[in-house]
């Protein structure tokens, strides 16, 4: 299947997430998300927000092994604009040493604010709880980096899944924490399933499912 093309002749690529890699991929996660409201009440300050961010995503990322699909968008001058990662489905929950990854650095992106410890780990609890134990496509980050966004590479990254998705039958799972996310969300097919408030005072989550279309 042909890499879909991004405005501006800019192609999908997949990514082997080798160190300098993963080190890359986090940082545009954590441009993407350095003023989101989730993570700004999780850690409201700013310098450790933002070495939090990287330390996760790095985590994060570098546990899916294959169990998972991770694309990118690179501009002309080969610097890394935008990811997508996706869990292959069946790939859901991850082995028990690939969880305590992820728990592990976790961990150290929030050891330096304990609430947020609490927080954390109520938000993963309950993202657990109603994840989907059937075989689907998890699209568990999606991010460009601001000053790329609107142009299309959200887009692109999501379609070389989709196409899959819908040739296989199979549906797309995913959580967001911004309400302005359910409307772009739904372009691509995606309905709200749950609204989750696992912290007193604290930003919704919601979940979204995406059935496949007719080929």
């Amino acid at each position: 299947m042909d890499s879909p093309q991004v405005p501006g002749g800019l192609t999908v690529e997949t990514l082997t997430l080798d160190a300098a890699t993963l080190k890359e991929a986090a940082g545009v996660a954590t441009a993407a998300f350095a003023d989101d409201a989730f993570f700004c009440f999780l850690s409201p300050n700013e310098r450790l927000r933002l070495r939090g961010l990287k330390i996760y995503w790095r985590g994060a990322l570098g546990a899916l092994g294959d169990r998972g699909l991770v694309l990118g968008v690179r501009a002309d001058d080969g610097k890394l604009i935008g990811v997508a990662a996706f869990m292959h489905p069946g790939g859901y929950p991850l082995p028990v040493l690939a969880q305590m990854r992820q728990a592990r650095f976790a961990f150290w992106a929030l050891v330096t604010r304990p609430p947020a410890l609490v927080s954390g780990t109520k938000y993963l609890v309950a993202i657990d709880k109603v994840h989907p134990r059937e075989s689907l496509w998890y699209l568990e980050l999606l991010v460009v980096e601001p000053t790329a966004q609107r142009g299309g590479v959200g887009a692109a990254l999501q379609d070389h899944v989709y196409r899959l998705a819908d040739r296989d039958q199979l549906p797309s799972y995913l959580e967001t924490q911004k309400v302005e996310n359910l409307a772009y969300y739904r372009r691509f097919g995606y309905e709200v399933v749950d609204e989750l408030h696992p912290v007193k005072k604290g930003p919704p989550l919601w979940t979204m499912r995406r059935e496949p279309r007719a080929t």
